[in-house]
């Protein structure tokens, strides 16, 4: 990419999409292009074929999702396949007919197998089933993956799709109910010290293990392979350390400064065992992750401190 090369951020307004919006701005990308989902419902095929025509982006970062954690999924599977279907398909299929140059495409660890061998390899994929809590997920960033890359294979095109771990980070989602476990845990512990309650129930057992990544190290990632990445093959990227559930728990709850009692209600899912990525070929190219664990809650748990209108989708 050029410094003035017509970039579109697809999903700019989430949380790995405005990371990596800011981080473009402060290498000096200076042609950005963004909508809100107001302004371009990325579900609807023919706004966005007109999207593409009129705009004529030479390279999309594809971060646009409906996202949730284990109860969202569990609940509401269909909505989690269609949505995410078609605004893949859209933005890919808008990006071919248009002639951009490059897509990235942001898929999920949850791709892989729920008994994968630990840490998963990018060639783990398809080997058994899937986790069943966020099949639906899955199997819509599944399609977007293949279709990058039967387009690869049938048209030539330069699309990447990347497989990122468990992410957090400023602009995530603290729903009650359909956020993801350590953005949960922040305003479960946040709110819990607040009225001075003396008890926080957690779900599951705390025993699974978990890989964690700040999303400005995403953002990060993504630019690099942006720039530098063309196989036609899917690229984890994680930091290779994992922590269980319960570390995760304690953790949070120490930065946030709750002393209560934590108790586990052994009644709800606990989901995978084990989820942590292989990232060799990540490493290979000469990518580490910069953030900490600790720092990035840190870090984190300040900027949700700091912005009362907290996203709640």
């Amino acid at each position: 990419m050029k410094k003035n090369s017509k970039i579109y951020i697809a999903g700019h307004t989430g949380m790995v999409g405005s990371a990596i919006k800011s981080l473009l701005e402060k290498q000096g990308y200076s042609n950005l292009i963004t909508r809100t989902r107001l302004e371009l419902d990325l579900c609807r095929q023919d706004d966005v074929h007109a999207f593409f025509e009129k705009e004529q982006p030479e390279y999309v970062f594809l971060a646009a999702a409906k996202v949730g954690g284990i109860m969202a999924n569990s609940e509401k599977p269909a909505d989690f396949m269609y949505e995410n279907i078609m605004l893949e398909m859209n933005v890919i299929n808008s990006a071919w007919k248009n002639n951009c140059k490059k897509l990235l495409f942001l898929g999920s660890s949850c791709i892989y197998p729920r008994d994968a061998n630990q840490p998963m390899v990018e060639s783990c994929l398809f080997t058994s089933e899937l986790e069943k809590t966020n099949e639906a997920y899955a199997l819509a960033k599944i399609s977007g993956l293949k279709y990058c890359e039967f387009l690869n294979k049938q048209y030539g095109t330069k699309y990447i799709s990347i497989m990122p771990t468990n992410l957090y980070g400023e602009n995530d989602n603290y729903h009650p109910l359909n956020s993801h476990v350590l953005p949960a845990f922040i305003r479960r512990f946040h709110e819990a010290k607040e009225k001075g309650a003396k008890k926080v129930v957690c779900w599951g057992r705390g025993t699974p293990l978990r890989e964690f990544l700040y999303v400005g190290d995403l953002a990060d990632a993504c630019i690099l392979l942006m720039n530098n990445y063309e196989d036609n093959e899917i690229i984890n990227v994680g930091t290779g350390l994992e922590i269980s559930i319960k570390e995760l728990a304690n953790m949070v709850a120490e930065i946030v400064g709750y002393n209560g009692e934590i108790e586990w209600d052994t009644s709800k899912p606990n989901g995978s065992p084990k989820k942590v990525l292989d990232i060799s070929k990540l490493s290979n190219i000469g990518w580490k992750a910069k953030m900490g664990l600790e720092d990035g809650i840190k870090t984190t748990y300040k900027h949700f401190v700091e912005n009362p209108n907290r996203n709640e989708r």
